[in-house]
């Protein structure tokens, strides 16, 4: 069953934040250039949540009240 944009960006999320605590802790080993990668990494994913959370709410029906 296909995911929904919804749980791609929910997925994107989790993977964003995942990245962003392994830079800091690489960081805070002093390995900066690990980190600095990490972090690009993890504004990809940022992205990529971000353009399925807007896919998701132009999906949904119009508020009408």
């Amino acid at each position: 069953m296909p995911q929904s944009p919804h749980d791609r960006a929910a997925e994107y999320h989790n993977k964003a934040a995942h990245a962003h605590q392994a830079a800091a802790t690489a960081h805070g080993k002093g390995d900066h250039l690990t980190a600095h990668e990490l972090s690009k990494q993890a504004h990809e994913h940022s992205t990529k949540a971000f353009e399925h959370s807007k896919e998701t709410v132009d999906q949904a029906p119009a508020n009408k009240n």
